[in-house]
């Protein structure tokens, strides 16, 4: 396979230096591509076109391993292929305004404001399950005493 979707490749989608550096294996099997389809037609797709050009994508597709090692949430969705976490270095559209527009115009799971500030999210996270599934969940990620907290927004 060699796109996840129009504009994201499938190495980009499970590219991982992390995964690279320890040797660990990040493929994905036909379930989990299935669901990288899901989130990149429905989300990432309808978001490119709305940003007007290239966004950098900092992590897609993870496998199990991969997730322990960087520490994510044993519930993490980026192990099923349902999540994409989103930055625009760019310049096209901010991370705050990418976010808002995901919020008011797309069908999603999970979008988190990751960190940053009241203006701007550092990056953004979202998933995407099915349309019927979907939650329209909206949280902030931030630090509290050292820890990750979530709060709904």
């Amino acid at each position: 396979m060699e796109k996840i979707s129009q504009n994201i490749s499938f190495k980009e989608a499970t590219k991982s230096a992390t995964a690279l550096r320890l040797n660990l294996n990040n493929d994905p099997d036909a379930y989990q591509i299935t669901n990288m389809v899901g989130v990149a037609q429905n989300v990432f797709e309808p978001l490119r076109k709305y940003v007007g050009g290239a966004i950098k994508i900092n992590s897609m597709f993870r496998s199990e391993e991969l997730n322990t090692a960087i520490g994510g949430s044993s519930r993490s969705q980026h192990i099923e292929g349902r999540a994409m976490d989103l930055d625009d270095t760019f310049g096209h559209k901010s991370n705050a305004e990418m976010f808002h527009y995901i919020k008011d115009n797309l069908n999603f799971d999970q979008l988190i404001w990751e960190f940053g500030d009241d203006n701007n999210p550092n990056w953004i996270h979202v998933s995407y399950v099915s349309q019927e599934e979907n939650r329209a969940r909206c949280l902030r990620a931030e630090k509290i005493n050292g820890k990750t907290s979530y709060r709904v927004i």
